[in-house]
């Protein structure tokens, strides 16, 4: 409740509790943008030391990746109760180039969910992490009397 009395239906997530979601869920949509073109993409990643890592095959996902490397990635859930989370981190992706951060990255629980190959390993470098959680309801009276 505000000082007006008002209440905020959204609530925004402190840090570990954006961290504990991150850390919860498998699978994201990473938004990327090269050429004036936006796109999103599902993948699956592993959170590590404060990083979202995930794999890639040679693509239209790695090349913008390659033309801009500032990203957008989300998670969200909806529980049983209705209460709605959901998480949206910004940050710089990279693929992965030397040998110990690939074999470093080999040794993350990080599997492709699609039966292909994927060669890459990709990190995003999070320069920031936001979250926000409400009760899903009824939408307020537009013009109370």
């Amino acid at each position: 409740m505000s000082t007006d009395g008002t209440v905020h239906p959204v609530k925004t997530l402190d840090k570990a509790a954006v961290w504990e979601l991150l850390e919860k869920h498998p699978y994201g949509r990473l938004a990327t943008e090269a050429a004036g073109l936006v796109d999103i993409f599902p993948v699956n990643y592993v959170v590590h030391q404060n990083k979202l890592y995930f794999r890639t095959a040679q693509g239209s996902k790695l090349s913008s990746l390659v033309v801009n490397d500032q990203v957008a990635f989300e998670i969200d859930e909806v529980s049983p109760e209705s209460v709605v989370r959901s998480v949206v981190v910004h940050g710089r992706a990279r693929r992965l180039e030397t040998r110990a951060e690939i074999e470093a990255a080999e040794e993350l629980p990080l599997k492709p969910w699609a039966p292909t190959l994927k060669y890459n390993f990709v990190v995003i470098d999070v320069e920031s992490a936001t979250g926000r959680e409400f009760t899903i309801g009824e939408e307020p009276e537009r013009y109370p009397v």
